[in-house]
């Protein structure tokens, strides 16, 4: 059985859907293809794959009217941040209420938002959503590409999208290289409950070793934390017992929320950068950690993705309404220039940043200390630097941009 699509996305994570939730109003015939359907019912206790949401990234899921179905879920906004350096003496501060903005981003379970969009896509009539299900082959005409499926279903389609995480299957069938280095550092991951309240307050400590984050999360004593450290290190402090792995936490925070209690799961990933030497090739388009991944200091890579999301719905919505091949390589090419360049200085700054903070050797630290001052006094830095973060400037796609 043959079915003919304009746009067959591979990966029904978070960026594939809200890409297809992106192509609703056109007449684009679009499907999704992905190996594993999530797990429709939640636990009392938040899964520690979490995201913060920048304001970009809410607009895009707004419009793309989705966030319903994550506020009928579970969401935790945050109007504060603070960032220090441990034995230090700097520290910055930011509020929502400087900017005028309600506040600084939403923490929200990654499940939490691929549940919601899939509410939103299985409601349009134009996509079809093939989950579970998996491709087995691609090959390419002058025209169309052609997929084989497990279950023996093809499709032709005329672009298809890598939507398909950081060990793209559709990347690797095209052989595109990576430019790519291992960071070094394994990020644990995990819900911790804290004897202090956290006060909607988004909190990172710069340490020697790495860098550690308590994000605040829906219940006043329960944050979600990111601790970057390296791999052998963070190995044994998943492995030791849970009351020994709380007073190690707590003496890395600083005591900044008292004592602190691990509850449910811990893991550990290992973190790498990648980057694509091509998102785009001949009928296909990456999308997402399929063409990039950067380390989690900021919390920019879901964010980056849903913009690359937006973006390139459109350039498609562009082509098709000029009557323009959609999987063209030379049409997909502003897309191209313009997410690699986005990608390129996130990748960047999220360098400098850790190579600014690791290590403790006395006249860098008190060029870091310094330098956090003079960002925290001088108003028009700082904010400019939250305005980028929150995604109010910048080279902004439609969606992202205020109605």
């Amino acid at each position: 059985m043959m079915q003919n699509v304009d746009v067959a996305i591979i990966g029904g994570g978070m960026v594939g859907l809200a890409l297809a939730a992106a192509l609703a109003d056109t007449e684009l015939r679009v499907a999704v293809i992905e190996g594993r359907e999530p797990e429709r019912e939640l636990s009392a206790l938040p899964d520690i794959r979490v995201s913060a949401l920048s304001r970009a990234s809410e607009r895009i899921l707004r419009q793309v009217g989705a966030w319903q179905g994550i506020e009928a879920r579970r969401l935790a906004p945050y109007d504060k941040m603070e960032v220090w350096e441990q034995d230090s003496f700097a520290r910055i501060a930011f509020d929502a209420a400087r900017l005028a903005q309600p506040d600084l981003g939403h923490i929200v379970e990654n499940r939490v938002i691929q549940l919601a969009l899939l509410d939103r896509v299985s409601q349009l009539p134009n996509v079809t959503l093939m989950m579970p299900e998996q491709c087995q082959s691609m090959a390419f005409g002058e025209h169309e590409a052609w997929l084989s499926l497990a279950s023996g279903k093809h499709l032709t389609a005329k672009l298809v999208v890598g939507a398909d995480g950081a060990n793209s299957w559709v990347r690797q069938q095209l052989d595109i290289p990576l430019t790519h280095w291992d960071y070094g550092h394994s990020a644990i991951v995990a819900n911790i409950r804290c004897s202090d309240p956290h006060g909607q307050t988004a909190r990172q400590i710069f340490r020697p070793d790495g860098p550690l984050a308590f994000l605040p999360m829906g219940e006043p004593d329960l944050c979600s934390i990111v601790w970057s450290l390296p791999p052998e290190r963070a190995a044994e402090l998943v492995a030791m017992p849970e009351q020994a792995f709380n007073k190690h936490l707590t003496a890395a925070f600083d005591h900044r929320l008292g004592l602190c209690q691990v509850e449910g799961e811990r893991q550990a990933f290992p973190l790498r950068m990648r980057y694509a030497r091509d998102f785009v090739r001949e009928r296909v388009a990456l999308v997402g950690d399929a063409a990039h991944t950067i380390h989690p200091l900021a919390g920019q890579g879901v964010n980056l993705g849903l913009l690359d999301a937006a973006s390139l719905a459109q350039e498609i919505k562009a082509l098709w309404q000029q009557d323009k091949d959609i999987g063209a390589k030379a049409n997909l090419r502003p897309y191209e220039r313009w997410r690699k360049a986005e990608a390129a200085k996130m990748i960047a700054s999220m360098q400098g940043f850790r190579d600014l903070f690791s290590g403790s050797h006395p006249a860098k630290k008190l060029v870091r200390d310094i330098g956090m001052l003079f960002v925290d006094k001088a108003p028009g830095l700082k904010d400019e630097f939250m305005r980028r973060a929150l995604g109010l400037s910048g080279h902004l796609p439609e969606l992202a941009r205020p109605r």
